[in-house]
């Protein structure tokens, strides 16, 4: 069957043949005809990831929409290595394939679940989201980021301030939700005085950052508080991803003086929490009330596609 095959880390996965799948016991063969590609999948095969492949060579993609030989159409995940999505056909256990609504074109149904459960996991069960909150989207112009927007109003957000690196794409964001949006390309003093006065008297009570770095040591500045406060509420920051930078510059005073609980993504919540997020996420897609920008791309091409720089769409491979 043909393939994206990886055989050295740090380079791109060739358009080459690869061994059919055989299911051993609980396992389904899945006629992949979707995959999307994403920077967990580039991290994978750059041995970056805490989860990066050991053995080479493997088929590249973490998960994808397929069809069963029962002609189930499935979103998939987690095929048994060395198998992967980015191929005609792959392996995995049944339980780990979700069916979806025929309402959803494949390309869509490829692309959303990875960073919308993503987005919906962060807002939802670790910054616990409540209803009127103001929520501070620290990375809003990528994929992940434009998601979350949408889904933070789509969870009861009061207010969702958007900030980014792209200009052109944070113009478009108040259409999905952002109530304000704060470039950060500006001087560390200029970016430190948007966020205070986004912050306003009410605060940032949540906080989703896919960047870390400056962006963040930044934003520090400007929550950390210059007088003794009584009875200030939490702020919950939400640590995803690392764009910017993979440290950051923490002055004690922060803590001191702000109600401030940093928090991780890490562990994989309850299969039924998991499921739920799964649903919630593939039912506002076909409602309509969320939205992902898409680019079809031929298995092969793969060697081209690896290689480009999709910041506010998601490619989809297309075996």
């Amino acid at each position: 069957m043909n393939a994206a095959v990886l055989h050295a880390f740090n380079e791109s996965p060739r358009f080459e043949q690869f061994s059919e799948p055989i299911a051993e016991e609980n396992e389904v063969i899945v006629h992949v005809r979707a995959a999307a590609l994403k920077p967990v999948d580039k991290q994978m095969a750059n041995g970056s990831h805490y989860a990066a492949f050991r053995e080479l060579p493997v088929v590249c993609g973490t998960d994808g929409v397929g069809c069963l030989d029962d002609g189930t159409r499935v979103f998939f995940g987690g095929a048994r290595r060395p198998y992967g999505a980015m191929a005609e056909r792959t392996v995995l256990r049944r339980v780990q394939c979700f069916s979806i609504s025929e309402e959803l074109d494949d390309v869509t149904a490829a692309a959303i679940p990875n960073p919308g459960v993503s987005a919906w996991l962060s807002l939802k069960h670790s910054a616990k989201l409540a209803a009127g909150e103001t929520v501070l989207i620290l990375g809003a112009t990528g994929v992940t980021g434009k998601l979350a927007v949408q889904i933070a109003k789509i969870l009861g957000a009061g207010r969702v301030v958007a900030a980014g690196r792209n200009e052109q794409v944070l113009s478009t964001l108040h259409e999905l939700g952002a109530d304000s949006t704060i470039r950060l390309d500006k001087p560390d003093e200029e970016l430190i005085a948007a966020f205070r006065r986004e912050a306003g008297e009410k605060h940032f009570d949540v906080i989703i950052d896919y960047l870390w770095g400056r962006p963040t040591e930044a934003l520090l500045k400007a929550i950390t508080g210059k007088e003794f406060a009584i009875g200030k509420s939490e702020t919950r920051l939400v640590e995803v991803g690392e764009s910017a930078g993979s440290t950051i510059t923490l002055p004690a005073a922060v803590l001191r003086s702000t109600a401030l609980t940093i928090l991780g993504t890490g562990g994989i919540p309850s299969w039924d929490i998991l499921t739920d997020a799964f649903q919630r996420v593939m039912n506002s897609v076909a409602r309509g009330t969320l939205r992902i920008e898409t680019e079809r791309v031929p298995l092969a091409e793969i060697e081209d596609a690896w290689e480009r720089d999709a910041h506010a769409h998601r490619l989809v491979v297309i075996p």
